[in-house]
């Protein structure tokens, strides 16, 4: 997988998402910028990316996907 697919895959399950994900070989950081966040605390912001990729992990495609999850208004 590339970070592009990856970045396409989150931006497809979180439609008001910024992402930019870095990395290769399998491993790899997303940067997750959503208001779909709001109030929500840090395992579940986790899980609605995951949700995103779940079945790149599963097949094994994706390896590692380290997440930082941020509301607009934590990164202002």
């Amino acid at each position: 997988m590339t970070p592009q697919q990856i970045e396409q895959l989150i931006k497809q399950g979180m439609n008001d998402a910024e992402v930019s994900v870095s990395g290769a070989e399998g491993k790899f950081t997303a940067e997750v910028i959503s208001t779909q966040f709001d109030g929500l605390p840090l395992i579940k912001r986790h899980k609605l990316v995951y949700a995103c990729v779940n079945d790149e992990i599963t097949s094994g495609a994706l390896h590692a996907l380290t997440i930082i999850a941020k509301t607009p208004s934590e990164v202002a």
